[in-house]
Protein backbone atom coordinates (compact mmCIF):
# COMPACT_ATOMS: atom_id res chain seq x y z
CA UNK A 1 0.00 0.00 0.00
CA UNK A 2 1.21 3.56 -0.97
CA UNK A 3 1.40 6.82 0.99
CA UNK A 4 -1.05 8.97 -1.35
CA UNK A 5 0.93 12.19 -1.59
CA UNK A 6 -1.72 15.25 0.14
CA UNK A 7 -0.30 18.24 -0.26
CA UNK A 8 -2.28 20.02 1.95
CA UNK A 9 -5.53 19.81 4.17
CA UNK A 10 -7.57 22.64 4.70
CA UNK A 11 -10.75 23.20 6.57
CA UNK A 12 -12.90 26.05 5.30
CA UNK A 13 -16.78 25.68 5.86
CA UNK A 14 -17.63 27.02 2.49
CA UNK A 15 -15.63 23.90 0.94
CA UNK A 16 -14.00 24.55 -2.66
CA UNK A 17 -14.68 28.04 -3.64
CA UNK A 18 -12.75 30.38 -5.58
CA UNK A 19 -10.61 31.69 -3.27
CA UNK A 20 -9.46 28.01 -2.47
CA UNK A 21 -8.63 27.46 -6.58
CA UNK A 22 -6.78 30.77 -7.32
CA UNK A 23 -4.79 31.13 -4.15
CA UNK A 24 -4.42 27.83 -2.06
CA UNK A 25 -4.49 25.43 -5.21
CA UNK A 26 -1.72 27.09 -7.21
CA UNK A 27 0.18 27.79 -3.98
CA UNK A 28 0.10 23.71 -2.91
CA UNK A 29 0.52 22.78 -7.13
CA UNK A 30 -2.02 20.82 -6.27
CA UNK A 31 -3.95 18.65 -9.32
CA UNK A 32 -7.06 16.69 -7.74
CA UNK A 33 -8.95 18.25 -4.99
CA UNK A 34 -10.95 15.92 -2.59
CA UNK A 35 -13.70 17.53 -0.60
CA UNK A 36 -13.51 14.78 2.32
CA UNK A 37 -17.41 15.81 3.07
CA UNK A 38 -20.39 13.61 4.01
CA UNK A 39 -23.09 15.77 3.18
CA UNK A 40 -21.34 17.17 -0.06
CA UNK A 41 -21.03 13.30 -1.27
CA UNK A 42 -24.05 12.22 -0.24
CA UNK A 43 -26.18 14.42 1.37
CA UNK A 44 -29.57 15.37 -0.20
CA UNK A 45 -28.78 18.38 -1.74
CA UNK A 46 -25.38 16.57 -2.84
CA UNK A 47 -25.54 16.98 -6.71
CA UNK A 48 -26.84 20.84 -6.70
CA UNK A 49 -23.03 21.69 -3.92
CA UNK A 50 -21.01 19.49 -6.16
CA UNK A 51 -22.23 21.19 -9.41
CA UNK A 52 -21.29 24.81 -7.48
CA UNK A 53 -17.51 23.63 -5.96
CA UNK A 54 -16.80 21.93 -9.61
CA UNK A 55 -17.56 25.06 -11.14
CA UNK A 56 -15.49 26.94 -8.52
CA UNK A 57 -12.40 24.68 -9.77
CA UNK A 58 -12.95 26.03 -13.03
CA UNK A 59 -11.74 22.82 -14.27
CA UNK A 60 -8.09 23.74 -13.51
CA UNK A 61 -8.10 20.77 -10.74
CA UNK A 62 -9.89 16.81 -10.97
CA UNK A 63 -12.57 17.33 -7.92
CA UNK A 64 -13.98 14.31 -6.10
CA UNK A 65 -16.54 14.17 -3.54
CA UNK A 66 -16.04 11.39 -0.74
CA UNK A 67 -17.53 10.49 2.24
CA UNK A 68 -15.29 10.60 5.49
CA UNK A 69 -15.39 6.70 5.45
CA UNK A 70 -14.88 7.00 1.83
CA UNK A 71 -11.88 8.86 2.02
CA UNK A 72 -10.57 6.34 4.76
CA UNK A 73 -11.54 3.40 2.48
CA UNK A 74 -9.77 4.06 -0.82
CA UNK A 75 -7.24 6.94 -0.40
CA UNK A 76 -4.47 4.82 -0.03
CA UNK A 77 -5.19 3.90 -3.65
CA UNK A 78 -4.60 7.09 -4.75
CA UNK A 79 -1.50 7.46 -7.69
CA UNK A 80 1.60 8.81 -7.12
CA UNK A 81 1.15 11.63 -9.43
CA UNK A 82 -1.94 12.95 -7.67
CA UNK A 83 -1.23 16.08 -6.01
CA UNK A 84 -4.24 15.30 -3.52
CA UNK A 85 -5.77 18.52 -1.68
CA UNK A 86 -7.89 17.16 0.71
CA UNK A 87 -10.54 19.88 1.69
CA UNK A 88 -12.96 19.46 5.01
CA UNK A 89 -15.28 21.89 6.60
CA UNK A 90 -14.65 20.85 10.32
CA UNK A 91 -11.78 19.62 12.77
CA UNK A 92 -14.10 17.18 13.77
CA UNK A 93 -13.58 15.44 9.97
CA UNK A 94 -10.11 15.69 9.82
CA UNK A 95 -9.46 13.87 13.29
CA UNK A 96 -11.71 11.34 11.98
CA UNK A 97 -9.81 11.02 8.38
CA UNK A 98 -6.60 10.97 10.67
CA UNK A 99 -8.10 8.11 13.43
CA UNK A 100 -8.79 6.11 10.40
CA UNK A 101 -5.15 6.10 8.88
CA UNK A 102 -5.04 8.71 6.07
CA UNK A 103 -1.72 10.08 6.42
CA UNK A 104 -2.49 13.96 7.42
CA UNK A 105 0.80 16.10 9.06
CA UNK A 106 -0.44 19.28 8.90
CA UNK A 107 -4.15 20.90 9.14
CA UNK A 108 -4.45 24.15 8.10
CA UNK A 109 -7.59 26.09 9.45
CA UNK A 110 -8.86 28.92 6.82
CA UNK A 111 -12.62 29.41 7.40
CA UNK A 112 -14.92 28.25 10.73
CA UNK A 113 -17.59 30.61 10.81
CA UNK A 114 -19.05 32.21 14.30
CA UNK A 115 -22.29 30.55 15.53
CA UNK A 116 -23.90 30.84 18.50
CA UNK A 117 -21.89 29.08 21.07
CA UNK A 118 -18.85 30.00 19.30
CA UNK A 119 -15.80 31.25 20.29
CA UNK A 120 -13.78 33.66 17.70
CA UNK A 121 -10.33 33.31 18.24
CA UNK A 122 -9.48 34.53 14.90
CA UNK A 123 -10.60 36.94 11.87
CA UNK A 124 -12.49 33.94 10.11
CA UNK A 125 -12.73 31.54 12.63
CA UNK A 126 -14.52 30.50 15.62
CA UNK A 127 -14.62 27.45 17.98
CA UNK A 128 -16.35 25.79 20.33
CA UNK A 129 -15.91 23.02 22.79
CA UNK A 130 -16.44 20.11 20.01
CA UNK A 131 -14.00 21.97 17.85
CA UNK A 132 -11.39 22.22 20.64
CA UNK A 133 -11.58 18.52 20.86
CA UNK A 134 -11.06 17.44 17.65
CA UNK A 135 -7.83 20.18 17.74
CA UNK A 136 -6.82 18.05 20.65
CA UNK A 137 -7.00 14.63 18.78
CA UNK A 138 -5.52 16.01 15.88
CA UNK A 139 -2.22 17.29 17.40
CA UNK A 140 -2.30 14.07 20.21
CA UNK A 141 -1.62 11.97 16.68
CA UNK A 142 0.99 14.60 15.53
CA UNK A 143 -0.87 17.21 13.32
CA UNK A 144 0.16 20.88 13.43
CA UNK A 145 -2.76 22.57 13.60
CA UNK A 146 -2.68 26.58 12.05
CA UNK A 147 -4.52 29.31 11.20
CA UNK A 148 -3.57 30.65 8.14
CA UNK A 149 -6.48 32.20 5.59
CA UNK A 150 -4.16 33.23 2.97
CA UNK A 151 -0.64 31.96 1.85
CA UNK A 152 0.96 35.22 2.31
CA UNK A 153 -0.48 35.38 6.09
CA UNK A 154 2.17 34.06 9.03
CA UNK A 155 0.41 30.66 10.28
CA UNK A 156 -0.75 30.71 13.59
CA UNK A 157 -1.15 27.59 16.05
CA UNK A 158 -4.68 26.70 16.78
CA UNK A 159 -4.83 25.83 20.56
CA UNK A 160 -2.26 28.47 21.31
CA UNK A 161 -4.26 31.01 20.09
CA UNK A 162 -7.58 29.52 21.56
CA UNK A 163 -6.06 29.64 24.63
CA UNK A 164 -5.09 32.94 24.32
CA UNK A 165 -8.20 34.12 23.50
CA UNK A 166 -10.36 32.27 26.23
Amino acid sequence: MTSPNIVWTRIDERLLHGQIRITWGKHTEANLILVANDEAAEGPNAAFMQAGMKASAGGEYAVRFFSIQKTIDVIHKASPQQKIFVLCNSPTDVARLVEGGVPITHCNVGNMHFHEGKQQIAKTVSVDAKDIEAFERLTAKGVACTIQNTPDQSPIDVLEQAKASA
